[in-house]
This record gives C-alpha cells, sequence and structure tokens, in this order.
C-alpha cells in the first residue's frame, strides 16, 4: 500500500488523506492510483461519508510538474492522456459516489488540486487557505473540471478572471462567492470537518444520494424534467427505512436512528 495516501476507518465513514507534504501534496502517479484505490474502498465498503484532506501546510498544489518537464522527454507530454486516465476518473468518481464527500481544505488548494477540493460535495477550509486557478502560469487552462465548477459556481466573469489571472482567492473570499461552504479558524478545521462526517454519515443515505444526483442534474435540466426527476427520487426515498424511521421519530419526538438504507 502506497504512503502517498493515508486512510482512516471511522466506522461509518473513512477520512482519507493526501500525504505528499515535502511537494505539498502534489500528485504523481502512484498517489493518483492511491487515492483512487483508497476512494473505491470506501465507495465500495460500508463508508456513508467520505472526508477528503491534506497532510501538512498543504491540501494539494495540483500536479508535480517534475513528472511532466518537457526538457526531461524526448517531446512534449501528452496532457490529454494524464487527464483522461488520472484525473478524470478521480473526479467522475467523487461527483458519482453515493454518499457525501466532504472536503477539508487544510492549506494551498492550487491547480488540479483547487478542482479536486470543489468536485466534492461539501467543502471547509481552513481561514489560512487560498484557492489558486495556477494554470495560466504554465500556459495550459484550468481542468478537472475546474472549467466547468468554476463557470457554475462563480458566473463566466469570474471565472474567466480566476483562470487568465491566477490571483489567490481566500478561504473567507471563496465562502462568500459560493466557491466552498465555509471557511473555518485553522485550529477549528479538523474537528468541524470531522463532526460533519460522523453527522452525516449518521443520516440518511439513501436521501442524501438521491439529494447529491438531483443537485447535479439541475443544472442541464429544464424546470419540467427536475420536477418529474424529484418526483422519481422522492418515490424512491419514499420506499426507504430511513424514511419511515425519520417520520416515526419525528412523531415521537426523539432523535432518528438511520440506518442507511
Amino acid at each position: 500500500m502506497s504512503d502517498t495516501i493515508l486512510t482512516e476507518d471511522h466506522g461509518h465513514w473513512v477520512e482519507v488523506t493526501l500525504n505528499r507534504p515535502d511537494k505539498l501534496n502534489s500528485f504523481n502517479d502512484e498517489m493518483h492510483l492511491a487515492l483512487r484505490a483508497a476512494l473505491e474502498g470506501a465507495i465500495a465498503g460500508q463508508a456513508r461519508a467520505i472526508l477528503l484532506t491534506g497532510a501538512g501546510r498543504g491540501f494539494c498544489a495540483g500536479q508535480d510538474l517534475g513528472d511532466r518537464d518537457p526538457s526531461k522527454m524526448d517531446g512534449p507530454p501528452d496532457l490529454s492522456k494524464t487527464l483522461t486516465t488520472f484525473y478524470n476518473p478521480l473526479v467522475r468518481l467523487i461527483r458519482d459516489a453515493e454518499m457525501p464527500v466532504i472536503c477539508a481544505v487544510n492549506g494551498v488548494a492550487a491547480g488540479a488540486g483547487a478542482n479536486l477540493a470543489m468536485a466534492c460535495d461539501i467543502v471547509l477550509a481552513s481561514d489560512k487557505a487560498k484557492f489558486i486557478q495556477s494554470f495560466a502560469n504554465v500556459g495550459l487552462v484550468p481542468d478537472a473540471g475546474g472549467t466547468w465548477s468554476l463557470t457554475r459556481l462563480l458566473g463566466p466573469a469570474r471565472a474567466k478572471a480566476l483562470a487568465m489571472t491566477g490571483e489567490p482567492v481566500t478561504a473567507e473570499q471563496a465562502a462568500e462567492w459560493g466557491m466552498i461552504w465555509k471557511a473555518c479558524a485553522a485550529d477549528d478545521l479538523m474537528t468541524e470537518a470531522r463532526t460533519l462526517a460522523e453527522k452525516l454519515a449518521s443520516g440518511p443515505t439513501t436521501g442524501f444520494a438521491h439529494i447529491k444526483k438531483a443537485v447535479h442534474a439541475a443544472g442541464t435540466n429544464s424546470f419540467e424534467d427536475q420536477l418529474a426527476l424529484e418526483a422519481e427520487y422522492q418515490k424512491t426515498c419514499g420506499a426507504s427505512n430511513d424514511y419511515a424511521e425519520g417520520v416515526s421519530a419525528f412523531l415521537q419526538k426523539r432523535k432518528p436512528n438511520f440506518k442507511g438504507s
């Protein structure tokens, strides 16, 4: 098992840590494969929530450019292959996971590291963190879903400006703009993130999965299509054990004991 990724099983939820702190957790091929394996293991197992964070002073600085240096290659790197082999399957895996994926951004999130965070469902960031679309600094476009996420979260004006200037966005500004859910004091970040992971892992998993899918669909559906989708998903959720438990708990004035089914 690669030590570039650390995994801690908390029972109903799993904490996954990017672990190349000397490189600000930038991605090499080994870490890519290890992260995907860790996420796939959590998804296939009993996890009802996943928490993703980084070791050391950074969350993720994106791609380790030492592995994509044209001066050390016979020709230019095929960055399309890098995306289709590594980054695209990774962000699809996070978006398609049928449980909440929380991201605790503990430090700088640059390049694909910023876009990895935005692929997650709920993002908390340390007040010392910054989000940087650093691609233009090396002549590239935002990837790992970055152009998609930025445009939908911030609108085209801010998306283009951030992508072209590479100006850093503080955690507080990211929260104000709607890039992330909230900014936290650095000392409180992991406590808040773990508390949230525990809460969501104890919640109605079927409902959460369908909330996630419905919100994703809303960006392209017409209003009528979205109403139909809500009716379909509500039928599924209404037949779940968690709905029955939630209603019983409400009527009995007690805390629900959701089983995730």
